[in-house]
């Protein structure tokens, strides 16, 4: 065995123990940490593909920003986790047969005569002067634009759902209203008195 072998191995296994503490965690904040460990581990698999592209946009991208994103929706949503952990047995079934379709699935992937090890070979080493950024990108915006502009829809319309989350009314807070602060007048904040002047005696 190689010792690329030996690193995907490696990395494939710290990738499956993260993504699976993501799930059974009980601390969303310590979930969001898991996924960027999973990420830095998918990372290190593509610089073993030579997608150095890919694995360095997935860190810089998803956990420079994206991450770091979840963690303050996260922290700011103020997730009340006794609630959450009420429902765990209501909706327990439903979970249950998530796993279960996954299960058959994955069962499905691993036993095609199509799909195993022998079917897909080694990756082709490229000389110097190949650019994989030229080539995703020329996939990207040809045979694949129309995925990827619904796939940048779908990020704008999570980025609202979670600002629209964090801007909801709490009891027992006090909130700004810009549009009544600037339709405001003179005569609703000052009020002239006017006093006859006295004299000392």
């Amino acid at each position: 065995m190689t010792l690329v072998q030996l690193l995907f191995y490696f990395f494939a296994i710290v990738l499956v123990g993260a993504g699976m503490r993501v799930i059974t965690v009980r601390n969303p904040v310590h979930a969001a940490l898991f996924l960027v460990l999973a990420f830095f581990s998918m990372a290190s698999i593509w610089l073993l593909l030579e997608e150095e592209f890919l694995a360095i946009v997935l860190v810089l991208v998803y956990v420079g920003a994206v991450m770091v994103l979840f963690l303050f929706v996260v922290m700011m949503l103020d997730i009340n986790l006794a609630r959450v952990r009420a429902g765990f047995v209501r909706y327990l079934w439903v979970g249950a047969g998530v796993a279960f379709l996954i299960v058959v699935q994955l069962y499905g992937v691993f036993t095609a005569k199509n799909l195993g090890l022998a079917s897909a070979p080694p990756p082709l080493a490229h000389g110097a002067d190949y650019s994989n950024t030229e080539e995703l990108g020329r996939i990207l915006y040809t045979n694949y634009v129309y995925p990827f502009e619904i796939a940048a829809v779908v990020l704008l319309v999570a980025i609202v759902a979670a600002i629209a989350l964090t801007m909801r009314r709490r009891p027992g807070t006090k909130h700004q209203r810009p549009s009544h602060q600037v339709a405001v007048r003179r005569e609703d904040r000052i009020r002239i008195v006017k006093m006859p002047a006295e004299k000392k005696q």
